[in-house]
């Protein structure tokens, strides 16, 4: 490469005066800094005298005149220059150790005409060629060459020149483990392209350049014009390769090495890369490259119950300002590789990765799996392929976003401040500077908000007021005081069918506010009622008059059954006994060597009321003989067998049994029975001083059609003897031969019931407005006593008044409908129809800012997105309706499939989160959109015409 020569016209002079004046014409400019890239030298034009920096300003059509100073000034100032300390960054310059010697044996002589001039500064013997200008290797300091600073260097320029076509050797300091240290000789690498890997382009850089440099460097040499994507990669000595992210860092940190391949690919114009896709989808890809539709109109293939995940980027996807951001690329100036709170910006480049894809208009279809392995990787709840809920996934991407592309580098500490009587305003905007003082990035400039809390203590009265900022509203949904319950009634008569009802009682009501609308469709008086839980033939459980409603779930199966009155006389005069009654059935075992017999439940349990004079075998069999006589036929004369009348005589004097007594709730033997399976305390009658009902005396005149044990509380096994000091509940089992339950056991007749005319009414659930709920979210609510507030007045936690405001609203507001409820005993999804308005939502009324006229616009808005939830609690299914930002047409995102919509089929009863975009940033988007290209139709205006397609 030709160097234009210097100021000096290649000569060397020799000063005979001791301060001589040379006069030069032209400018008195010297070039000072050539970095050598690849074999090419870049030139820096600095002033002469780099001390003086007025010697820049130099008028250049005049000549110049520059003082030379004396020898021993040259010494003192090159030796003081030298003694300086290295700073990180700053140029050192490497001079012929051979000509620095010379020099020092010519100053300190003190004779400007002494012989030993070394002339111009010449450092040929550090050069391998005068081509390239290549460092030889292995230079020694001290013995080959000297290092000098800028100043230093500029100075010896000034005084003697610099051999005609030389370069100057200019080297950075960089900072090393411990040390500082002149980087003598640069780091050489191999720049490849990934679609050209066999043909490298060696480049040197500095350690302390930027890894933004190489890919600069490397995107000059290989063409790439500015509109297209690119990015690093470094191949490592096992062969693999490894991204380099944050091209920020410097060569020094990214531990590059001289002699190392750094390929650089360039994103595909569908908005992929090459290296993600494997070799055999190439053909493909070229497809989908020829493919073109209406960009944004993409599906997400669904990796296995993953709609959840594809319905919340669907709806993130369609917000335009976001969108807009990752398709410029603003993106990549501020990804934060640092942030202790962030994803390493690995979040961030996975999701501009999604949305180039689908806004592409390459593709009908894209699989997140890359973006779902990266979501796993920093949210363990999200590994796996189960069901979640698309707001959490919402929740979680908008924060790793958010630190993935805060523009805060370092977060300063901010104490946060209550009000203390001041106005809201000043204290909202100390908040709001606050919290931008931690946080700034798109997602907050998009989608966060302040809302004003306020908290009351209910003893001492303390206010206290703080604003806080919201990136999305949880909303609830005005709940039913009422719940539907489902039970079967089985009455006394043995008659009467058991009976389905379809009851409304208060949904935190009592056991006993069920007996009583029961007995508003009945007329049976709720004192005559008993309330089981019946699972697989037995009972579950047995409630007691005052347990909550809701311990019972909707899928639980509640019977209940009318009693004796006389059953709920006082404890002391009770006449009734209520006994559990089981059905069995007897089956032969396998092997037919054993004479065992198996036991098998079938059927539907009983409560049957006996009178306390009637407890004795015989008597108990014909009760129950007589309340199962609906669909148990009564054997014929032929089929009565006499017994021995002497031994008929002996049982009949056999002693009754006594009085009955009441167990107690807390006795051990119900409490081995299982808490589930507990008869209420007026249920209750083991017999007091006389044997169990396993004693009781049998009357055996006639052939029995089964015959009755006392059992455990399961019915599985049998009690020989009742053990009374226990006190537990008898369970009775009706016991069936095959062959008698086969002739007089009618099993279509006992599981028979019918439907009361309440079973056909629907407590039909009113739609209410979107604004109602977020009135309800303004409302004063009561702490609850897991999340107390605890007063700085009263020094102890408190459970105040809290009150929600709205202060200041976002861009983009995103309203999360709360369809879920849990509670410790049950949970449930509110299917309530919520009608939203699809545009001019107007919040004016809520925000409580102050407004002026002209701010009122500020708070309306139009819908642009929504998720949907289908199903119930432990299935679903989400999709998504979103309006396209370029065209203006709504969508159905079900998945991988893609169908235009009207907006009259956006609203339903799976409307789960609403995504509003306020009518200001709409219209200043569309003016921005029009600046650059033929205007579109009026982004998620008038409906556009389109096939009507039913999604619900």
């Amino acid at each position: 490469m030709a160097v234009a020569p210097w100021l000096y016209g290649g000569l060397c002079f020799r000063f005979r005066d001791q301060n001589p004046e040379v006069a030069v014409e032209g400018p008195f400019l010297l070039p000072a800094a050539v970095t050598v890239r690849g074999g090419q030298m870049a030139m820096a034009a600095v002033a002469a005298n780099p001390a003086d920096t007025a010697a820049t300003a130099v008028d250049h059509r005049k000549p110049q005149r520059e003082k030379v100073p004396g020898l021993e000034s040259q010494r003192r100032q090159i030796e003081n220059g030298r003694r300086r300390p290295l700073r990180v960054g700053e140029s050192w310059f490497l001079v012929g150790h051979h000509w620095y010697k010379q020099w020092e044996v010519y100053v300190r002589g003190g004779n400007q005409d002494s012989s030993t001039f070394p002339g111009c500064i010449n450092n040929a013997e550090l050069f391998e060629d005068q081509v390239n200008w290549r460092l030889k290797k292995g230079l020694v300091e001290g013995e080959d060459y000297v290092l000098l600073p800028a100043a230093a260097w500029h100075y010896l320029v000034n005084w003697y020149g610099l051999e005609h076509g030389q370069p100057p050797i200019e080297r950075k300091v960089v900072e090393l483990p411990s040390t500082h240290k002149v980087e003598v000789y640069s780091v050489e690498l191999l720049l490849v392209r990934h679609s050209d890997m066999d043909t490298p382009h060696t480049a040197q850089f500095s350690q302390t350049d930027s890894v933004d440099l190489v890919l600069h460097t490397a995107r000059e040499q290989f063409l790439v014009s500015p509109q297209e994507e690119t990015r690093l990669w470094i191949k490592n000595a096992e062969g693999s390769f490894e991204r380099l992210c944050n091209t920020r860092v410097t060569v020094l940190d990214a531990a590059l090495k001289t002699g190392q391949v750094v390929v650089m690919e360039t994103r595909n114009k569908d908005g992929t890369w090459p290296s993600a896709q494997p070799h055999d989808t190439r053909s493909t890809l070229e497809e989908e490259e020829d493919f073109q539709g209406q960009p944004g109109i993409c599906g997400l293939t669904n990796l296995g119950n993953t709609c959840f995940m594809n319905s919340a980027l669907q709806c993130l996807s369609n917000v335009p300002q976001l969108t807009e951001y990752f398709l410029k690329n603003r993106y990549l100036e501020e990804l934060n590789f640092c942030n202790p709170l962030g994803m390493k910006g690995e979040i961030a480049q996975a999701y501009a990765d999604l949305v180039k894809q689908a806004w592409s208009g390459h593709h009908r279809s894209i699989v997140p799996q890359v973006f779902k392995t990266k979501v796993g990787h920093f949210a363990s709840q999200f590994l796996g392929y189960q069901q979640h809920d698309s707001q959490e996934l919402l929740s979680f991407l908008l924060d790793g976003l958010h630190e993935d592309l805060n523009r805060i580098k370092k977060k300063e500490y901010v104490e946060l401040c209550d009000a203390a009587g001041r106005p809201d305003q000043e204290v909202a905007q100390e908040a709001w500077q606050n919290h931008k003082r931690r946080n700034d990035s798109v997602i907050v400039d998009t989608f966060h908000g302040l809302f004003k809390s306020t908290l009351v203590c209910p003893d001492c009265g303390n206010v206290s007021v703080t604003f806080d900022p919201f990136c999305y509203l949880s909303v609830p949904l005005p709940v039913s005081h009422k719940r539907v319950m489902e039970v079967f009634f089985v009455s006394m008569d043995p008659r009467r069918k058991p009976e389905q009802h379809r009851l409304v009682v208060p949904k935190k009501g009592k056991i006993s506010d069920l007996c009583v609308a029961l007995a508003k469709h009945t007329g049976i008086s709720p004192e005559r009622m008993m309330v089981a839980d019946v699972f697989s033939h037995r009972f579950y459980k047995i409630y007691q008059l005052e347990e909550s409603l809701s311990s019972i779930l909707d899928r639980d199966d509640i019977f209940i059954y009318e009693v004796s009155g006389r059953a709920a006389i006082g404890e002391n005069s009770r006449e009734d006994v209520v006994l559990p009654i089981y059905l069995r059935e007897r089956t032969p075992a396998r092997d037919y060597n054993s004479s065992y017999y198996g036991l098998m439940l079938f059927g539907h349990p009983l409560l049957v009321s006996v009178p306390r004079d009637r407890l004795s075998w015989d008597a108990l069999y014909h009760i129950l003989l007589y309340r199962l006589s609906r669909y148990v036929t009564r054997p014929s004369s032929d089929d009565e067998d006499d017994g021995d009348e002497k031994d008929l005589e002996d049982k009949d004097r056999l002693p009754k049994p006594g009085r009955v007594t009441e167990g107690s709730s807390q006795d051990p033997g119900l409490e081995q029975a299982g808490p589930s399976s507990r008869v209420v305390s007026r249920s209750r009658a083991p017999v007091d001083n006389s044997p169990g009902p396993s004693h009781w005396p049998q009357r055996a005149r006639r052939k029995h059609l089964f015959t009755l044990h006392t059992v455990n509380s399961n019915g599985t096994s049998d009690r020989s003897t009742f053990n009374e000091d226990t006190h537990a509940q008898p369970y009775i089992a009706i016991d069936w031969e095959p062959e008698m339950k086969k002739r007089y056991y009618d099993e279509v007749e006992a599981e028979g019931y019918v439907k009361h005319d309440c079973v056909g009414y629907v407590l039909k659930k009113a739609p209410v407005q979107l604004q109602e709920c977020i009135e309800l979210f303004t409302t004063v609510e009561t702490l609850e006593k897991e999340n107390p507030w605890y007063c700085p007045t009263c020094k102890q936690h408190q459970l105040a008044t809290k009150k929600l405001d709205l202060w200041m609203l976002p861009e983009t507001l995103i309203i999360h409908l709360k369809r879920f409820s849990y509670t410790k005993f049950s949970r449930e999804k509110l299917d309530t129809l919520v009608e939203f308005p699809i545009r001019d939502l107007d919040f004016s009324e809520f925000v409580i800012k102050p407004q002026n006229d002209s701010s009122r616009e500020l708070y309306k808005y139009d819908l642009i997105a929504v998720s949907n939830h289908y199903g119930g609690l432990r299935d679903g299914h989400y999709t998504t309706f979103a309006c396209n930002k370029d065209s203006g047409q709504w969508h159905y995102f079900d998945d991988s499939s893609v169908s235009p919509v009207t907006e009259n089929q956006i609203e339903s009863k799976a409307a789960y989160v609403l995504f509003y975009q306020r009518q200001d940033v709409a219209r200043r988007l569309q003016t921005q959109a029009s600046s650059s290209k033929p205007p579109a139709s009026s982004a998620c205006g008038a409906p556009p015409k389109s096939e009507f397609v039913d999604v619900n």
